[in-house]
């Protein structure tokens, strides 16, 4: 689970920090989690592609259930020795003091990251033919 944030929200808070008369240590979080599944299966409902999910652990697959074609498969390369479990941040601090609050939820946070691939990907298929 991870506390999803987006990046121009946080550097909206970096500058309120920087706008205070003295230097002080703020946590800057949505105080909301989400797993790396949801965040796939929203990106992929969004594609028009909803996933079904076959296996478990290591062998299991996104399935685009469409289609019947793999989409999603896990690759234990990318494994991080010392990942936890559940990252949470509290930013009660920051909105106390600073005002400030992410103005960008989670849906936001996707339909903006997909927007902006699916933006990519049709500037390389015009420069590529």
């Amino acid at each position: 689970m991870r506390d999803w944030g987006f990046a121009g929200d946080y550097v909206e808070a970096m500058w309120l920090m920087l706008q205070q008369p003295e230097p002080d240590d703020y946590v800057v979080a949505t105080g909301e989690t989400h797993s790396v599944r949801e965040f796939a299966e929203k990106v992929f409902a969004r594609l028009d592609m909803p996933l079904e999910w076959q296996g478990s652990g290591v062998t299991e697959r996104g399935i685009d259930s469409k289609t019947g074609k793999i989409v999603i498969e896990i690759d234990p390369k990318y494994f991080r020795p010392a990942e936890v479990d559940l990252l949470l941040g509290d930013a009660g601090k920051a909105r106390a003091q600073l005002g400030w609050k992410p103005k960008t939820d989670f849906d936001s946070l996707v339909e903006m990251m997909v927007a902006a691939d699916l933006s990519l990907a049709e500037r390389d298929k015009r420069a590529n033919g």
